[in-house]
């Protein structure tokens, strides 16, 4: 696999068009099409950032690589449809209250979604401190898993409002939330380190700048 493959594969999978990873560059759109297209070549120090925003090693971008030895190949190129069915479930379960079902273990609270040959289950204990994992399986086969724990902190917190900012999340931030919601005087913040291969992240609620909750998650593909 050649730099130039290499390049638009990673940028699509983290959710950029090619507008909005030449801002990050600060570099023309153009210039992106050129060197997804094998017309041209980053220098060092637009590899440097290059790596950096899509979270790889220059060796790996430079490296020229059979498919089979590249990590977005095999059991990780329908990545994209993975997150289209988790942001679909996302709407249509918890944060949407929608499809609960079933206690799957002693006094869980349980959400399930299928389509066509996916199925996605979200299963949490707990009540104002509480933990749980929503998982994703193909076929048959599990993909996906994120495991979260969360606490309130006081009462100005509203349940509605964390389903609210949870309905916004997109392809960009598909984990929990976006990066940032705001409604009235609640705001929604959420931050991630990693990627939907595997990511670490936290999400928090401030009620006029004051916090009233927090959540800690993890997780990413099965292999």
């Amino acid at each position: 696999m050649f730099f130039s493959e290499k390049l638009q594969l990673l940028r699509k999978h983290r959710g950029f068009t090619q507008e909005e990873f030449a801002e990050k560059i600060n570099i023309s759109r153009q210039a992106v099409a050129k060197w997804e297209s094998g017309q041209s070549y980053p220098d060092i120090t637009n590899l440097i950032q290059i790596s950096n925003i899509l979270n790889v090693s220059i060796d790996y971008l430079v490296k020229e690589q059979e498919c089979t030895n590249n990590p977005f190949s095999t059991e990780f190129d329908n990545i994209a449809e993975i997150i289209d069915f988790r942001l679909e479930a996302n709407i249509n379960t918890y944060a949407a209250f929608m499809n609960e079902t079933d206690s799957t273990r002693l006094n869980s609270h349980d959400y399930r979604y299928e389509k066509g040959e996916f199925v996605y289950h979200d299963t949490w204990v707990g009540g104002e401190q509480f933990a749980g994992e929503e998982a994703i399986w193909k076929n048959g086969k599990s993909v996906y898993a994120m495991n979260y724990i969360g606490r309130v902190l006081n009462d100005k917190f509203s349940g509605n409002f964390l389903k609210e900012a949870l309905r916004k999340a997109d392809y960009k931030m598909p984990y929990r939330g976006p990066e940032y919601y705001q409604s009235g005087e609640y705001l929604y913040k959420s931050k991630v380190s990693g990627d939907f291969i595997w990511f670490q992240g936290y999400e928090e609620i401030y009620f006029m700048n004051e916090k009233i909750y927090e959540c800690y998650f993890h997780g990413g593909l099965m292999r």
